[in-house]
């Protein structure tokens, strides 16, 4: 019987070694603290943003707690939250509750778009052809046109081979994401698969281990196969501005790894942590970034990536009816 109990009590004592249960009440301090927490054991860019923008996430718990009083509404808590969480500049980090969805959005509203969508419009004309989310068509001087509005819009095989073979007689190949804040992953290694001839790196990933800031898994080496299908063999422009995000992000960096790519416009918006979601006593939930992904250099792309060529919207092109960086990549496929 003593060796019986002596087990259970090892075994308690075991589990209680490897399981931290903490627990918040349902107050506006518990909630508070709960936040806090969640984002300093497991967001992922804590060490890099206080590196870059100078973020201290303790500072910003002292800061903050002081505007936190047992009585304040919800409507006033979640404003406090939703504006801890926007220290972390992080366009993947909400705050859902029953009335609002907080976003952190500064990281495209505070730059130029340097896009049109009624010109680009004209581009495409009215008799473009649809596959799926991509929309195409060749231009008067040979060179394709392909716009991507969104890795939310599913593209097929079928549907690449197809778009890539009524193209095939061009010179060239603009494609534009501008203005593509993102979606599925597997459309942007869909397509860029398209655009190599042999196994390519394009980056890394890694993914939280413990509780500590600098508690990541090593590197895993990211890497794009050729398609199977029809691949494209000539020159490729690739447009983008801020609004290119997350997975957007993502097909940027992809798409700059292979030989025959250039990539022209605006600095893209970032997004690279792969989203995970939690949630607060009260029942709101939060989403945060928990797995960061790294360009082939192992670079942080959190913040965007910049073109090979930087192009932006010039208003004396866009009042006679022409978009710089349409134009730009056109004479750029020409040489």
């Amino acid at each position: 019987m003593k060796k019986l109990t002596l087990g259970i009590l090892l075994l308690a004592s075991l589990l209680t070694a490897c399981v931290r249960e903490d627990t918040f009440d349902n107050t506006p301090e518990g909630n508070f603290e709960a936040l806090w927490q969640i984002i300093d054991e497991h967001y992922c860019f804590l060490d890099y943003k206080a590196d870059v923008i100078g973020l201290d996430w303790n500072k910003v718990h002292t800061d903050y707690r002081k505007r936190i009083s047992p009585n304040m509404t919800n409507v006033q808590l979640q404003e406090v939250l939703t504006d801890m969480l926007a220290e972390l500049r992080d366009g993947h980090v909400n705050l859902y509750t029953s009335a609002d969805v907080s976003r952190y959005w500064h990281w495209h509203e505070d730059y130029p778009r340097n896009l049109d969508e009624e010109l680009r419009r004209e581009y495409l004309g009215s008799d473009y052809k649809i596959a799926a989310g991509i929309h195409y068509r060749i231009l008067d001087d040979n060179i394709g046109y392909v716009v991507y509005e969104s890795f939310s819009s599913g593209v097929g095989e079928g549907n690449l081979d197809d778009v890539l073979y009524y193209l095939r007689s061009c010179n060239g190949l603009i494609i534009d994401v501008r203005g593509n804040t993102g979606g599925q992953l597997t459309y942007a290694e869909r397509i860029a698969q398209r655009f190599t001839n042999q196994r390519i790196l394009v980056g890394y990933s890694c993914y939280k281990t413990g509780r500590g800031h600098n508690d990541f898994s090593q590197p895993k080496a990211e890497y794009i196969e050729p398609s199977t299908g029809v691949r494209w063999q000539k020159p490729v422009v690739l447009l983008q501005n801020r609004e290119c995000y997350s997975a957007c992000n993502t097909f940027v960096r992809n798409m700059s790894a292979c030989a025959n790519v250039t990539t022209l416009g605006d600095q893209t918006g970032g997004g690279s942590g792969m989203p995970f979601s939690s949630e607060l006593p009260n029942g709101w939930a939060v989403r945060f970034s928990a797995s960061p992904s790294f360009d082939k250099d192992m670079q942080h792309i959190e913040f965007g990536i910049q073109p090979d060529i930087v192009c932006t919207l010039d208003s004396a092109d866009m009042l006679k009816g022409r978009d710089t960086l349409v134009e730009t990549a056109r004479k750029l496929l020409k040489n």
